[in-house]
């Protein structure tokens, strides 16, 4: 039988081989078409632009936004809304025919770049013909789905930045060269392997502009204990990643008697100064992403998703979904900005909303601990150096991530509890939620359990990481008593990974299953170059890595 649809690119994909019928994570195939197809065009745009640069022209930042968001919008869990496709689609491949104009030698121009749709038919029928099988050589397929996915991750991580007005044009410029290249029928594994590295140093660069433009607008994380019980106003739950929106919101409810909860990989906005004195900002509520509809549902008021990570939501609580930014659902309501600049959002109609509901359900009490981002536990570089050396802490184990659905990742939970007493996890991202509310006590008043933050400031583990490295007076970030067992889901930890591989970190373990898109050969490179592994059972694997007490 025919594919109905294909895409791999996130852990979840059907017998990790590829979605073929429908998506795990809930699209159908006429949206994972138009997924694609949106992908083709900005990488005609990218084909543009990149000739404009060769040539000496510079490039709006508004088109590099354009791309950014895109491909963002492509994201597993991001956007559901086909007309959302459509629209950017028709306006992409407009702007690569307004462009065009500016290359003098046309001969940098492929002639696809230059496609323009008549009709949603027109794009329909368009969708059909790319995607990623459209390259044959199965070796070929996965170097680039492997650059494609890394610059989808830069790309999240480059938008949150734009939000808070940071920019950087040489990683733009590296998004569309990159996307130019994988165009490319003559490009061999070599080439690509250099480009996937690239891809890395670039991760490296966009999230350190990231790390930048949070810590400069809203201060640096600290620890903080957050409140995970309820309140007795009505609420907002916040989801996603963007800290703008949900700062936007904090201003506009202030005074209004409804209360704003975070939710999964927001629960990191507690941690910064400049969130946090909100009087209103009451907590978090709930787990990991794929646990929303139980979540949603006790919540009672209404939710604002401003990223990635949406499941279809139940009929039960639908009309309580409003999406901003790259998120989207069919049906939902979403909210734009209402001047053309995207931080300029007016939050009304769902401050109205939560007025008329009742306060959220209580489902657990107590606190959560964070806030350890490079800054704060740098600042703890004499008292983990003292651990050290007494013996009272041994290893560092980096579990950061993403965390899913699949039964298999209880996988961590147990790990975290298996973990002798002398070993302190270091962790970014949902995957925390598999072990952040286990009580793993502390070493010296260090807590076990180190959250440097959202999947979006995995940065920090990196700098604690060459922090370490510096305290201990050592040559190679190898010789740290460091273990790195990831979780994987989407996109962005694929740029978490190809910047670690950058910055020369080996034996990296990924599960609970190494990527799909990453054929025997290219799994054979990483394996030999980088000792990158997969996962077993939580007692073999702790004896693999000498955790054994």
């Amino acid at each position: 039988m025919d594919n109905k649809m294909f895409c791999y690119q996130c852990q979840e994909t059907m017998n990790n081989t590829g979605c073929t019928v429908s998506g795990v994570c809930g699209k159908k195939p006429d949206l994972a078409y138009l997924e694609d197809l949106l992908v083709h065009v900005t990488k005609g745009l990218s084909n543009i632009t990149t000739a404009i640069r060769k040539e000496g022209g510079k490039v709006d930042k508004k088109v590099n936004h354009d791309v950014t968001f895109n491909l963002f919008t492509t994201i597993t869990n991001a956007n559901f809304d086909k007309e959302v496709f459509y629209k950017r689609i028709e306006y992409t491949a407009k702007l690569c025919n307004e462009l065009a104009n500016q290359v003098k030698d046309k001969s940098l121009i492929l002639e696809e770049s230059l496609w323009t749709p008549k009709s949603k038919e027109d794009m329909d029928a368009k969708s059909k013909t790319v995607g990623v099988l459209e390259e044959k050589n199965e070796d070929i397929r996965s170097l680039k789905e492997t650059v494609i996915y890394g610059v989808k991750g830069l790309s999240a991580y480059m938008r949150h930045a734009n939000m808070l007005d940071y920019e950087n044009e040489e990683v733009d410029a590296f998004i569309q060269r990159a996307l130019n290249e994988t165009l490319r029928n003559d490009i061999n594994a070599d080439e690509l392997l250099a480009l996937v590295l690239e891809t890395g140093k670039n991760g490296v660069d966009g999230m350190a502009l990231l790390d930048k433009a949070n810590t400069s607008t809203y201060g640096n994380p600290e620890m903080t204990k957050v409140n995970i019980g309820v309140g007795k106003n009505p609420g907002i739950l916040v989801s996603g990643h963007d800290l703008k929106d949900i700062e936007i919101l904090l201003k506009q409810t202030e005074g209004t008697g409804v209360d704003v909860y975070t939710h999964s990989e927001m629960l990191p906005a507690h941690y910064y100064p400049e969130l946090k004195k909100y009087k209103h900002f009451v907590g978090n509520y709930g787990g990991a992403w794929w646990n929303q509809r139980k979540d949603f549902e006790s919540f009672n008021g209404p939710i604002l998703m401003t990223t990635n990570c949406i499941v279809t939501p139940l009929p039960s609580y639908k009309d309580r979904v409003y999406t901003t930014g790259a998120a989207g659902f069919e049906g939902l309501k979403h909210i734009e900005s209402h001047t053309g600049k995207e931080s300029d959002k007016d939050f009304t109609p769902i401050i109205e909303h939560a007025k008329k509901c009742e306060a959220p359900k209580e489902i657990e009490s107590g606190f959560i601990v964070g806030g350890f981002a490079h800054n704060q536990v740098l600042s703890l570089k004499d008292k983990i150096a003292e651990a050290v050396k007494s013996g009272a802490i041994k290893r560092f184990i980096v579990m950061g991530g993403c965390d899913g659905r699949h039964k298999e990742r209880e996988y961590y939970t147990e790990f975290a509890k298996k973990l002798p007493k002398d070993t302190i996890i270091l962790t970014a991202g949902c995957a925390k939620y598999r072990y952040n509310k286990l009580d793993l006590g502390d070493i010296n008043g260090i807590p076990r359990v180190l959250d440097a933050g959202q999947c979006n400031d995995s940065y920090s583990l990196a700098v604690i990481a060459l922090g370490l490295k510096d305290l201990f007076g050592l040559d190679d970030i190898n010789d740290l008593p460091i273990v790195y067992n990831i979780a994987w889901y989407e996109q962005k930890a694929v740029i978490v990974l190809l910047s670690l591989l950058y910055l020369g970190v080996k034996n990296i373990h990924l599960g609970p299953t190494i990527p799909g898109f990453l054929s025997p050969n290219v799994v054979n490179i990483l394996v030999s170059k980088f000792g990158i592994g997969g996962i077993g059972s939580v007692d073999e694997d702790l004896k693999k890595f000498n955790l054994t007490a």
